[in-house]
């Protein structure tokens, strides 16, 4: 567990703008009722379907809380990497108040997506500067310099019944932000 500082190329989330990231997800539902068009190929009818995802991850520094020893954590160009993160903005559109969201209008039209009268769900989740996260992966030196790298195995998670989580194998990196914060933002 240590604290996040970015590296060469720090990350901005796509809706709010909150820069200084290292990992961004954007994700836009759609809710389809009994008549309403399918968001994807396997979009059910009464339910909430993935029409956008954007999710982006950099290599970062992370600093142990208690040794105050730095390392680079090797996340970014092309790495695998599971995050677990909850989203931290949720913005809900309906046919009613979407006139009044000039800033969702305008975020559909720079992902060139259809602001049709559908009910929509924006989900945003990051790790920011600052935020302390637990990083899973294979220490190494290099030079003098640390670096968490993907392990060359899949890691087994065990059974976290507080997390209802039976065994399951995870490929890559495995990073967990410790703060949970809820921001919602007005539409």
């Amino acid at each position: 567990m240590g604290i996040v500082t970015c590296g060469s190329i720090p990350l901005e989330t796509s809706y709010q703008r909150t820069p200084r990231c290292v990992y961004v997800s954007t994700e836009l539902y759609e809710y389809r009722g009994w008549s309403g068009k399918p968001a994807n190929s396997s979009h059910r009818r009464c339910s909430w379907g993935l029409r956008h995802l954007e999710r982006h991850v950099a290599d970062f520094y992370i600093s142990d809380t208690q040794t105050g020893l730095r390392a680079i954590v090797k996340a970014g160009y092309g790495a695998k990497v599971a995050v677990f993160v909850k989203p931290t903005a949720v913005v809900d559109v309906t046919k009613e108040n979407r006139t009044l969201s000039p800033r969702f209008l305008q975020w559909l039209s720079e992902h060139n997506l259809s602001s049709d009268d559908r009910i929509m769900r924006l989900k945003e989740g990051y790790i920011k500067e600052g935020d302390t996260v637990t990083v899973m992966g294979v220490l190494q030196r290099h030079e003098n310099v640390l670096m968490i790298i993907p392990p060359p195995e899949p890691q087994s998670t065990g059974i976290q019944w507080t997390r209802c989580l039976l065994p399951t194998h995870i490929e890559g990196l495995i990073l967990s932000c410790e703060e949970e914060e809820v921001d919602a933002i007005p539409v």
